[in-house]
């Protein structure tokens, strides 16, 4: 009795399993034919600042819009640690751009926003201007906490009743007669438009629908220019002393040490696939009550730091006793909090590690994402606990460390890696250094870059026998520029219905003034506005009537033209 049973059991066991997989085949090919499908006038991929603004503006238009990001957060590097702003001459910013600044302003006019020291002390330092009136109808401002920025950027886009898919990892884009229906996620979602706003940082959409673009430095020949390609000479965020790059001091054979790429110097002016460096922007604080402890990457290993090593040991043989400010560049945000840059020869910028991320596939860019982590981890415990480092150097980093009341979810850890640059678009007008220096005008602006030509070091190579950083620029000194709006919008033969705000037509040197975060606002919001007039006409957007655009654009506030004197105003 208890084998027929036990066989009983047995057949019924197997005719549940049998039923239990054929539930699951029908509610897997259930769920493939009831994905979500999400339908807008207008689809944001990429939920940066620029992101942000396009959603916002298009929905101001009247037009539904929807927000896809790949992440869990608003705002990019603008709400990722870049809290000090970026620009040149501020008045060069308009629009929904300048409002983003402005509420800033609004919220730190509010007495109970300064938690951690007063209003009075945060503007009463030699470095810092005294503010205006905060809560004025015109005010702005340019410093801000990472939390304050999303804070404010969840209320732009809430108020306009934009909706917002996060963690969208953008899987597929389907293109019919040389338009985008839709872009597929890999979760399975599906966002169709008759427009689309690619505002990431990488132009995944772009390259996904095979729009041109390239990754690295033009040669100075190929556009006539002057400060593009590998450079002959890097004067700035230079090692200034000499340091052997080798294992074995002297002996070129027993290898290189780590941080150094074994490339050959090159030929000044010529074009590589180099991309200027990442890092992070660090929301560090010295407040005892709010600052987390330094913590070594998982991996750390203090040998893999000996050419930092050996530059401090070189710059106290040479009389140059270092101060933390050579590694490191703090900028003061209010609360007692800081937004870190890279300063010097060798510090947060990871030269040389970023040259695979533009064209990576999501897991790939993790691994390079955490890499930067990594390094950026290490190098700061370095600092602050190895024998190596002058006494007086380590007691100072260890008197700093992450805010605790930032990036909660991540630890205190900045989640947007400062991806300086990406894919840039080729498209039918290149931005160059021309652009840059007033020599060549474009006559369809929509909007206007204001930074000097700036890009950070490329590479660190061996040359003449020592450590050297290359590719470095920092030319300034220039008047705001128009940015032309044939350069972020595809040729129509690859995509009628695309606008590509960040990762816009533009060389290497002229993207590297261009990439200011309140830029990206301007030109996704610019964006958004080319889309829902090309929405109005039935027409592509390359085909939107400019001087409509451009009245729209200044009903709305954008800065079109400069004519003001250079210095910098706010």
């Amino acid at each position: 009795m208890e084998i027929q049973n036990s066989r009983a059991w047995a057949t019924m066991l197997h005719l549940f399993r049998c039923q239990l997989a054929w539930a699951l085949l029908a509610s897997t090919a259930h769920s493939a034919l009831a994905a979500e499908i999400i339908e807008a006038d207008i689809c944001v991929y990429g939920g940066t600042a620029a992101g942000v603004a396009a959603s916002v503006q298009a929905a101001r238009m009247g037009k539904t819009v929807v927000l896809a990001e790949p992440g869990n957060h608003l705002g990019g590097l603008t709400s990722g640690g870049l809290g000090a702003t970026d620009i040149g001459n501020k008045a060069a910013i308009g629009g929904i751009a300048r409002e983003f600044y402005h509420r800033i302003a609004l919220h730190y006019a509010q007495p109970d926003s300064w938690t951690l020291e007063s209003k009075e002390d945060y503007f009463g330092r030699p470095q810092r201007t005294k503010p205006e009136d905060l809560a004025a109808a015109d005010s702005t401002m340019w410093t801000f906490e990472p939390h304050v920025a999303e804070q404010v950027l969840f209320a732009m886009i809430n108020e306009a009743q934009a909706p917002v898919y996060f963690q969208q990892q953008l899987a597929q884009a389907i293109t019919a007669d040389g338009q985008i229906t839709e872009l597929r996620m890999t979760n399975g979602k599906v966002f169709r438009a008759r427009m689309f706003i690619d505002a990431s940082y990488e132009g995944d959409v772009m390259a996904k629908v095979n729009v041109r673009y390239t990754v690295g430095r033009e040669s100075n020949q190929a556009y006539h220019e002057t400060l593009n390609g590998v450079r002959a000479e890097t004067p700035q965020h230079q090692f200034t002393v000499r340091v052997d790059p080798y294992v074995k001091p002297g002996d070129p054979a027993s290898g290189l040490l780590p941080f150094i790429q074994p490339d050959a110097p090159g030929t000044s002016g010529q074009g590589d696939r180099s991309v200027q460096a990442y890092n992070f922007r660090l929301c560090y604080t010295r407040h005892p009550a709010n600052r987390l402890p330094h913590l070594p990457p998982e991996n750390y290993d203090p040998a893999r730091f000996e050419l930092l090593a050996r530059y401090l040991e070189a710059l106290v043989a040479a009389g140059k006793a270092p101060q933390l400010g050579a590694f490191w560049h703090p900028i003061e945000m209010p609360n007692a909090k800081t937004d870190i840059n890279n300063n010097g020869g060798f510090s947060t910028d990871f030269i040389g590690a970023n040259c695979a991320y533009p064209e990576a596939d999501p897991a790939t860019r993790v691994k390079i994402w955490e890499a930067h982590r990594d390094y950026t981890r290490g190098l700061i415990y370095f600092l602050a606990t190895s024998p190596r480092v002058p006494e007086h150097l380590r007691l100072e980093m260890q008197s700093w460390g992450p805010a605790r009341d930032e990036f909660t979810d991540t630890g205190g850890w900045p989640r947007q890696l400062y991806v300086r640059e990406a894919r840039r678009m080729i498209s039918a007008y290149v931005m160059t250094e021309h652009n840059c220096r007033g020599a060549v005008i474009a006559g369809d602006a929509v909007g206007l870059g204001a930074y000097g030509m700036d890009s950070h070091n490329c590479r660190r190579i061996v040359q003449d026998g020592q450590v050297q950083n290359e590719g470095d620029v920092q030319v300034h000194g220039f008047r705001p520029y128009p940015i032309s709006f044939r350069s972020i919008v595809p040729r129509a033969e690859e995509c009628r219905n695309l606008a590509v705000p960040v990762c816009l037509s533009a060389t290497h040197i002229a993207y590297g003034s261009i990439r200011m975060e309140p830029v990206f606002m301007i030109l996704g919001q610019s964006a958004a506005t080319a889309a829902a007039l090309a929405l109005e006409a039935d027409a592509p957007i390359q085909k939107v009537d400019y001087a409509k655009l451009r009245a729209q654009l200044l009903k709305d506030k954008q800065v079109l033209e400069w004519k003001l004197p250079i210095r910098n105003r706010s």
